[in-house]
Parts: C-alpha cells; structure tokens; sequence
C-alpha cells in the first residue's frame, strides 16, 4: 500500500514538474506583454524568481521590476482568482493592506500583483515583540469584520461546511495517516462531538471570515502596515474564527493565560465598534474555544492531506501542536471530554509509532 502511494505521489510531482516550465514559459510571456501598459520597467531582462508556496496549487515568482512585483500562476480549476481579486479590492477599501492587483487573465489563471515582500509575521514573534505586533494586526481584522456582508456573494461557514472541514479528521487523520478503522461506537462520539461544536459556532455573530488569518500570511514591513494575503477562501461566519486562528496560530504557541487576555479584550472591542452584543466572560471564552477546536481537528485532516495526497511532507512537524490544541480544549470541557479521552487512549499510541511525532504536551514550548 506504501508503495503504491509512494508511485503515486512521484508520479504527480512529475506531471506537476512539467505543467510547472510549461507554465513558467507561458507566464514569462504574459508579464512581458503586461508591464510596457503600466509603465514598469525590468532591471535587465526579465526574470521570474520561484518563491517558497503555501498549502494551494499556486506558485509564486517575484519579478526584477521597478518596483517589485509578483507573478502568480494559479491554476483556475483549483483556485479562487475572482474571489482573490474582489476580496484585495474589498479590503483595500476598508483600510486593510492586501495586494494590488494589476493584471490579470482568468482563462489562464495569472495574476499580476503588488510584493509585500518576504517578512512574515512568524518569524518576527518573541515574548517581547507579541502585544505590539497582534494589536496591529487585531486593528486590521476588527477593521475586515465591520465589512458589510449583506453585499458579499461568498459561502456561509454553515453546518455542512463546518461538518465537511472536520470529516478530513476522519477521512485522513485518523485512517490514513494513524490507520486506524473507526468503529460504530467511535463514529457516533465524533459525530456528537461534531454536532456540538456546530450548533456553538451558529451562536456567534457573522462576519467577513478570512479563514487562513495566522502568522504565515501576515506580511509585516517597516513604517507600513501589515499586508494580509491568501484569502481567496473567505466566508461569511463566526466571529471567532479568525482571532482564534491567530491568537492559536498552528505554528507557534502562546501561555494561556495571554490568549485569553488577548481574546477578551478583542471581545470588548466588538463590543465597542458595534460588531457583537455584550455577552459574559465564559460564553465568549467558551465561542473561542470551540471554534478554535473545530479548527484544529480540521487542520489534523489537512495537514494529513497535504502530506499523503499533495507530498507538502513540511506540515506533518505541526501535527503535534496542533494535537496539543486538540486536547487541551476538549479536556477542559466536560461536554468535550469523551472525545478528548478517546483521542489520548487510542490515536497518540498510535501517532506515536510515526517518525514525525514528538511529545504533544511540549509542542510549542
């Protein structure tokens, strides 16, 4: 079964190797025939230098232009680029700095668009830097959520789709990447587990989602303000979502006691600006919490995903942070807490036989 998989996945990556040049010729071609219209010049010949992806199927080049620019192939059977589009404009009307875009061709999936340049918010993020940086960037999410969604033609985060999210636990967590069989008994717990982390997310007030709001797309630059990227899959739904996705962000990890601090006085600014009604310590607490877990649990299946179906074998060393999360909420609820005990009994004795585990109660330390 390995081995097949193992076949498989080379045999993407090859065809993917070679829709890739194809793609760079033809890419190279379009940027050629776009800059002389907008009056942006090449330092030399014009060169597209490959930069590091993310989880999608688009690839990224920054161009030797006058000012900098970044070309993206995005191939339009998998990718948003209209959302993409809409949303950069949405948001930079609102005061929120998402790229400018200043080609495209839909047909072929290329994008033409303003450099945020390499800074990611991660890798700026210490014990001392945090308050400041977060607020920034907390400043520009209150500012996306006072978007007015009435005028959004974008997917509701309803039931289906929150329960379409955490069936990849299910469908790839837990069989495929641990090869654990689910029994009738298992089954039925997640689906309990699932269907009440659903009806708590419909409490919430409903805002503009970005729904990918953590460390590695908030571009950080000196004097300016932060630049958001990679929201091409926003939605309309829980006002939590993307404050949990950043104060829990899978790649880093704060002590409890500061995300919480940092969660309610984000609260209370939702309060002030109008967004939510006032509600108690505990049910807003309780809103972020939940929302963070559906969250999590989805992110397993992904990163389990991206792992055996699209060989991004660079997520599985965030697993088992995101396996702390898990557990840590759902053992901190009695609602929650046959799920929690499952998931320590019978899937860490068996993601502790992969190589990519290491002990989830230190993950992120």
């Amino acid at each position: 079964m390995l081995a097949v998989k193992g076949r498989f996945r080379d045999h993407v990556a090859f065809c993917a190797g070679t829709t890739n040049l194809q793609a760079n010729a033809a890419l190279h071609h379009w940027v050629n025939e776009q800059l002389p219209s907008l009056n942006i010049s090449c330092c030399g010949p014009l060169t597209l230098t490959p930069l590091a992806g993310d989880a999608g199927f688009r690839n990224y080049y920054r161009l030797n232009t006058e000012p900098s620019l970044i070309a993206v192939d995005a191939p339009p059977t998998t990718e948003k680029n209209e959302v993409f589009v809409s949303l950069a404009s949405l948001l930079r009307e609102h005061g929120v700095h998402a790229p400018s875009v200043l080609a495209t061709d839909y047909d072929r999936g290329f994008l033409l668009q303003e450099d945020l340049g390499d800074q990611q918010l991660l890798g700026l993020l210490n014990t001392d830097s945090v308050d400041a940086l977060y607020g920034e960037v907390l400043t520009d999410l209150l500012r996306i959520q006072q978007i007015n969604t009435k005028t959004l033609d974008l997917p509701h985060y309803d039931q289906p789709l929150l329960r379409q999210e955490m069936d990849l636990f299910s469908d790839w967590f837990v069989p495929q990447l641990l090869g654990h069989t689910l029994t009738e008994p298992e089954i039925a717990l997640i689906e309990h587990t699932f269907a009440q982390l659903e009806a708590l997310a419909a409490e919430q007030p409903k805002v503009l989602v970005h729904r990918d709001f953590h460390s590695r797309n908030l571009m950080i630059r000196d004097g300016l303000a932060p630049g958001i990227v990679d929201f091409q899959d926003g939605v309309v739904g829980p006002l939590t979502y993307d404050l949990v996705s950043l104060l829990r962000d899978c790649y880093i990890r704060w002590p409890q006691e500061r995300v919480e601090r940092w969660a309610l006085a984000y609260g209370n600014m939702a309060v002030e600006v109008g967004l939510m009604r006032p509600v108690t310590r505990e049910t807003f607490l309780r809103w972020f919490d939940w929302m963070g877990l559906q969250r999590h649990i989805k992110v397993l299946g992904i990163f389990s995903r991206l792992h055996l179906r699209d060989g991004k074998d660079g997520y599985l060393q965030d697993l088992p942070l995101v396996l702390r999360y898990t557990l840590e909420i759902a053992s901190s609820y009695s609602e929650l807490l046959p799920f929690a005990d499952w998931i320590k009994t019978t899937l860490v004795p068996l993601a502790k036989q992969q190589d990519w585990y290491r002990d989830y109660r230190s993950a992120g330390n």
